[in-house]
């Protein structure tokens, strides 16, 4: 497992790794009409959400895992503490990808003196995050594309 910053190009292997995660490992969580809200199926996206994502990717610059020079997963950390993406593919899920993940980002964390680390997290991420230190701070209900989605503000101190 290798851990490296975003590189152009890899863009839409991170698309896959987020359709993948929110598809697979969040419909325990997520009712079929907020999954395909939340990541639509590829017939469903339009050019300008493709764009879009491209230009959200480059933005965030984020953290990628690779094995065996395949992206398995993702995360960014903000300068101000916050992370924005954190997603797992679903065929590489529980393999310790999200722990090398947020080792890296508490590594990361505490390079830019950062006091505490904050997050919108999703029902399905909720266990993962509390293992690593986060607790709930308020309970959201985020509406994507006309549906709401509840998830959790979480927040680490460091």
């Amino acid at each position: 497992m290798k851990i490296r910053r975003f590189m152009y190009g890899d863009e839409l292997p991170l698309l896959a790794v987020f359709i993948s995660s929110v598809r697979g490992l969040a419909i325990q969580d997520y009712t079929p009409e907020q999954i395909d809200a939340w990541a639509p199926q590829q017939s469903a996206r339009s050019k300008w959400d493709n764009d879009e994502w491209q230009q959200k990717i480059r933005t965030l610059r984020p953290f990628v895992v690779e094995i065996k020079q395949q992206i398995v997963g993702y995360a960014d950390l903000q300068s101000t503490g916050y992370i924005d993406h954190f997603f797992v593919a679903q065929h590489a899920a529980r393999q310790g990808v999200g722990s090398l993940l947020m080792q890296h980002i508490d590594a990361q964390a505490k390079l830019l003196s950062l006091t505490e680390l904050t997050a919108d997290v999703s029902l399905t991420a909720e266990p993962f995050f509390a293992r690593h230190g986060f607790h709930i701070i308020k309970r959201n209900r985020a509406i994507c594309r006309g549906v709401i989605l509840l998830n959790a503000s979480m927040k680490k101190s460091i």
